[in-house]
């Protein structure tokens, strides 16, 4: 495919997923690199934790990926020196948001997904576009296998429309353990038709407990 001189970007792929419970958030993505048809690495992480009970995933363009996340990691520093607490994740979201906004005429290449609890314990969920328009949601996709994902999650765990009122809580009925059944369930599928995800599926679980990972393999064909 030919391109433009003038154009910077490039689609490293990858995908990844967050899932709200009532007390839990899952966060995984695959650690797939590639370049077209190339693989560049088969074990590069997309998921960065940056605040308390907070973890972002990134796919897109990893240059891009790698200046959003070292720009919001000297940001929560700040404010933790500032404020002599952590930043929590809806006030992450909020940052998040206006630094990709900030960014809106030469957009960091980068779609992202934001999981973790928020103040009261509940889990939640910030899915945005390149331009920094969020939601927050029960469940989420972006990247490359995104189109194959989304359609599993919303026919497994139905998100209440945030239109209804009274407004109802964005988080899943599963159980954690179930959650993350799901998410393997929905990345085996992924794989079987997208090249640029695979090789391994890193997990991050949160809850009032702390961060735990996991990891499983995927095909690496």
């Amino acid at each position: 495919m030919s391109r433009r001189g003038d154009w910077v970007y490039e689609n490293n792929g990858g995908t990844c997923v967050a899932v709200a419970g009532a007390d839990y958030c899952v966060v995984a993505a695959d650690t797939r690199l590639s370049v077209g048809y190339s693989i560049l690495t088969r074990d590069h992480s997309k998921i960065c934790e940056l605040a308390d009970k907070c973890v972002l995933a990134s796919s897109g363009f990893q240059g891009d990926i790698k200046a959003l996340h070292k720009n919001l990691a000297a940001r929560e520093l700040l404010y933790q020196h500032q404020h002599n607490k952590r930043m929590s994740c809806p006030a992450m979201a909020q940052l998040l948001s206006n630094t990709l906004y900030y960014k809106r005429f030469f957009p960091y290449y980068a779609f992202n997904v934001l999981g973790g609890l928020d103040s009261e314990g509940k889990g939640c969920v910030f899915t945005y576009d390149a331009v920094g328009s969020y939601e927050r949601t029960g469940y989420s996709a972006q990247g490359t296998g995104s189109s194959l994902i989304m359609p599993v999650l919303d026919n497994q765990l139905k998100s209440p429309s945030p239109l209804l009122l009274p407004a109802r809580d964005a988080v899943t009925p599963l159980s954690e353990l179930e959650a993350v059944d799901l998410v393997k369930d929905v990345f085996a599928s992924a794989t079987e038709r997208d090249i640029y995800t695979g090789d391994k599926l890193e997990i991050v679980v949160i809850n009032k407990a702390g961060t735990k990972r996991e990891y499983i393999d995927l095909r690496k064909d």
